[in-house]
């Protein structure tokens, strides 16, 4: 029997398998608590010690997306029997449904503008990755550097001043204002991760699409984007990660019009209170588009960049 040193012995193999399955089961354990508390009462999602075992309920995502308010038990006696399903869970609470919640409102503000600061930022990143891989640029190591720079510091620390600035140009509590900023912060993210990816696809394969009779932009639409496909997949992830749960900017600069979700979901207030699994349905159903999304995408992650390409 041959033996080699650089394959794992079976024992090797299940310590590893063993490590990942601990590292994965403690890293989910806080998602699957935040998921479990959505389906508890609120008595239950309170309780001490923390209830492990309970009836689940749906009470918390009829709350989430309800305005409720309480009446009378002699009043709500007189009231024709429950046409819905979350109508009577309302009623066991000895309360009324006066409308719908601003949830949806801010969930939609916050696919609008992840998204869309996501594809205006994939957009100029891989426009300008790709002058600075493939042109000859003045200053090109300055200009790298400082955009660079602007990841330097905290976004939050130029906050007062981006306040004012849009104060004065309009753009407070606006979508567009919201795109433009996630924009500007995420840029210089995707122009350096983007530009690593473009260094590595080989520059003969452009090459050739010119001498085929292919115009720059055709050679970089049909050449470069397939291949730079897998550095737009993750860098796009990481954009759409920071202006999905950004959360100082959207206090500081919406209120109303384009608040998202983050700022929104601590302030849903039961009857006695912080309305916790309320609060945990919304966070479940926030985390939703970004699971869908890389999901989507997982298999230009698990592609190699040079994935086609002649090896030299």
């Amino acid at each position: 029997m041959s033996f080699s040193v650089t394959d794992p012995t079976p024992r090797t193999k299940w310590f590893a398998g063993l490590a990942v399955a601990l590292y994965a089961l403690i890293t989910l354990m806080p998602l699957l608590w935040i998921i479990a508390t959505g389906f508890k009462s609120p008595a239950d999602s309170i309780a001490y010690p923390p209830k492990m075992v309970f009836q689940p309920t749906l009470e918390g995502y009829v709350n989430l997306f309800t305005t409720r308010t309480r009446i009378k038990e002699a009043d709500l006696a007189n009231l024709p029997p429950a046409d819905t399903w979350y109508d009577r869970i309302v009623r066991e609470q000895g309360q009324i449904i006066a409308g719908p919640s601003r949830y949806g409102e801010r969930f939609m503000n916050s696919v609008i503008i992840g998204f869309g600061s996501t594809a205006l930022c994939m957009i100029l990143g891989t426009a300008a990755a790709y002058a600075f891989s493939r042109f000859r640029v003045p200053l090109k190591d300055d200009l790298l550097f400082f955009i660079l720079s602007t990841r330097m510091m905290p976004p939050i620390a130029v906050a007062i001043p981006i306040f004012l600035m849009f104060r004065n140009l309009g753009l407070n509590d606006t979508h567009i204002g919201m795109i433009l900023l996630y924009t500007a912060v995420n840029l210089s993210l995707s122009v350096w991760l983007l530009k690593g990816f473009i260094d590595e696809i080989p520059v003969e394969y452009e090459e050739a699409a010119l001498i085929d009779g292919y115009t720059r932009f055709q050679a970089f639409c049909k050449v470069v984007l397939p291949q730079a496909a897998t550095g737009i997949a993750s860098t796009a992830i990481f954009c759409l990660i920071f202006a999905w749960n950004e959360y100082a900017f959207a206090v500081l600069l919406t209120s109303g019009t384009a608040q998202t979700a983050p700022p929104f979901i601590p302030t849903i207030i039961g009857v006695g209170g912080k309305d916790w699994p309320a609060v945990a349905a919304g966070a479940t159903i926030f985390l939703v588009p970004v699971m869908v999304f890389t999901i989507l995408l997982r298999k230009h992650l698990l592609r190699g960049i040079t994935f086609g390409a002649v090896r030299k």
